[in-house]
Parts: structure tokens; C-alpha cells; sequence
């Protein structure tokens, strides 16, 4: 599969997702479908929070551009095989699409919406892609999981999606991070034959790109939950039908460094909370980027610095993947150092302001 047909379909993402979004905007604006200041926010004035709409259209938009390429234009055989489980995909993206646009709407209660999560990433997982082996790190070969899969694989999908939500908190935060992920993923998949995984990457790279256009500080729309979850949940589907087909028993730590940022903030926010004896669901205001803003920086440079962070770990995933093993446990420690140092500059576990300290 050549990069010119990766282009196209990122392109063709890119360019839909960009076409959509000032539709969206206005969408958003008439009806009311506004994030406002205040509490948590950082931002100014009523901004539409339907952007995933635009990000869900350019990314469906650019998988019909492949199938396309595929029937008429003898492109190789990725979204027509049969054996890929591609409608399963498809249905559990529109799903937690719908899951992400209701609550943008409605605003439903954290325990339905996490319901239709599971329910989402449950269709994923009952046709069959799904993690169902890892490698050894001791012994070499795999160890079988059995009934252990299910389970595990959607927590892995229902996890993936949470934590990109959770990082959507700045300017073009959420969109690049996950561009950058898809980027990684992207290569990774492509290097492995894994010509699926390869073109939904490309698809989520460029509706991340197009939309980034009008979500960069200052941003004029948000892309809500429906951007977020749905971003999240194809992040983990790419790397469930692609790095996780890997019998490498490394398999598992890379797609978890190439999302290192956000799943790092969710863990600190946790470990946070647990600490000081404030609910773990509880919002607060000692996310990375909050700190980041509490130590001086502006939005725009500390999207710029968590980008770079998301860079330095997608980088030492993919030589995690690559290098040979005498040096996986060096590059490890060196991105849990990094890591290490943020946290320890930043204050991650310390105690933060609440939405009702305010």
C-alpha cells in the first residue's frame, strides 16, 4: 500500500472534516449547543462543543474515498476484506459517535454515558477484534487469554476513549494529540502489513488536521464528546487491528506510550484525588494543562509543550517496537524519567482546586 493512497485518504478527511466545520459552528450556535466560561474552562465566551460532527463526517468521508480506490482504482484490499471485521468497526464508531453527540446535547448522567461506551466497544469486541493473546516476556511465545479477552479488550477500547476526553481541556489539545498518536500508529501499521489499521490511522490523522484549523487557540468551536470519545475509540481499534496483532511481548506497552500524555494525566488525576480523599469522578483543576497554565504559560504554549511531550513518547514507542531488546528496558526508563520529572515539576500529585473551590 503506497503512501499516495494514505495521503489521499488523509486528505480527503482533512478537507471534508474542514468544509463541515463552519457548518458545524453555525449549527451549534443556533441551537444553543455552547460550552460557557467558567468552573474548569479556560476559554472565553459561549463556543459551539458539536465539533466531533464535523470530525466524525470527515473521517466516514475519507473511508468511502478507500473503498472507492478499492473497487474501481485497484487500490490493495483493506475496508473490502472480509476477515477485518470492518462493518463491526463501523457500527461501534457510529455508536459511540451517537453516544458522544447525545451527551453534547443533553448533557446525560456520567453512568448512562458510560454505559453506551460499553456498549459501543461491546459490538468491537463480540465480532472478534479484540486483544486474545500477549506476548512473553520471559518464556517467548504468546499466552492465550481465553475468556480473559473480553474483558480486557473493552477496557482497553472504553479506557482509550476516556482518557482522550479527559485531556480535552485546551485549544487544539485533544485534536493534535491524537493527530500525533494516529501519525505513530499510522507508521507502525504500515510497517506491519496491517493495511486496515493503516488507513483508519490516515482518516483520524486528517480529520484531527482539519479540524485543528478551527480548534487551534483561539479556538471557535469544540469538539465535544462526540469528538473526543469517538477519537479515543478509534485509537484503540487502530491499535487492536494492527500494533496488538504483534506477537512481540511489547506489543501491549506501545500503543500505551504513543497515548502516554493523556493516559499519564488520567493515572496522576486519579492517584490525586485517591490521595487526598476527594472522589475519583470529581473534576479539578490539577490536570497537566492546568498546571502548565499555573506555572506562567499561555494555552497556546502549553498545547505546544504537551505536543512535544506526546512526540518525545510516540518516538520511544515506536523504537520500543523496533530496537533491539538489550535496549527497550533503556528506552522505557528514559520515558518514564521524562515523565518522572514532569510529574515532579508540575505538582501532578498534589492537591488541585476543585469546581467548587471556585
Amino acid at each position: 500500500m503506497t503512501m499516495v493512497q494514505h495521503l489521499s485518504v488523509m486528505a480527503a478527511a482533512l478537507v471534508v472534516t474542514w468544509l463541515l466545520t463552519p457548518l458545524v459552528r453555525l449549527v451549534g450556535k443556533r441551537w444553543g449547543i455552547v460550552a460557557h466560561p467558567g468552573g474548569r474552562h479556560v476559554h472565553q465566551g459561549a463556543i459551539p462543543r458539536i465539533g466531533g460532527v464535523a470530525i466524525f463526517g470527515g473521517f466516514m468521508a475519507a473511508l468511502v474515498v478507500r473503498y472507492l480506490g478499492e473497487r474501481f482504482w485497484d487500490w490493495p484490499s483493506a475496508i473490502t476484506k472480509r476477515s477485518e471485521n470492518v462493518w463491526a468497526l463501523l457500527l461501534g464508531f457510529a455508536l459511540i459517535f451517537a453516544v458522544g453527540i447525545i451527551d453534547d446535547i443533553l448533557d446525560v448522567r456520567p453512568g448512562q454515558k458510560l454505559l453506551g461506551q460499553i456498549v459501543a466497544a461491546g459490538v468491537v469486541v463480540a465480532m472478534g477484534v479484540r486483544i486474545e493473546f500477549l506476548g512473553d516476556p520471559f518464556g517467548g511465545g504468546i499466552i492465550l487469554l481465553g475468556l480473559l479477552s473480553i474483558p480486557l479488550s473493552l477496557l482497553w477500547i472504553v479506557g482509550f476513549a476516556n482518557v482522550i476526553n479527559l485531556i480535552d481541556g485546551l485549544d487544539g489539545l485533544a485534536a493534535g494529540v491524537s493527530a500525533i498518536a494516529g501519525v505513530s500508529l499510522l507508521v507502525l501499521a504500515q510497517q506491519s502489513n496491517q493495511y486496515l489499521a493503516a488507513v483508519l490511522a490516515a482518516a483520524l490523522v486528517g480529520a484531527c488536521v482539519g479540524f485543528l484549523r478551527f480548534n487551534f487557540n483561539p479556538a471557535s468551536i469544540f469538539m465535544g464528546d462526540s469528538g473526543a470519545l469517538f477519537l479515543g475509540f478509534v485509537l484503540a481499534c487502530i491499535s487492536l487491528v494492527g500494533v496488538m496483532k504483534s506477537v512481540a511481548a511489547i506489543a501491549l506497552a506501545v500503543p500505551l506510550l504513543i497515548i502516554g500524555v493523556p493516559l499519564f494525566d488520567t493515572f496522576s488525576a486519579i492517584v490525586r484525588r485517591a490521595r487526598h480523599g476527594r472522589p475519583i469522578q470529581e473534576a479539578d483543576k490539577g490536570h497537566i494543562h492546568h498546571r502548565l497554565l499555573g506555572r506562567g504559560f499561555n494555552q497556546r504554549q502549553t498545547v505546544l509543550i504537551i505536543y512535544i511531550w506526546s512526540i518525545a513518547l510516540a518516538f520511544g514507542g515506536y523504537a520500543m517496537r523496533w530496537v533491539p531488546t538489550a535496549l527497550k528496558l533503556a528506552v522505557f526508563a528514559a520515558l518514564a524519567a521524562l515523565s518522572g520529572l514532569m510529574a515532579y515539576w508540575l505538582g501532578l500529585f498534589e492537591a488541585a482546586h476543585h469546581d467548587d473551590d471556585e
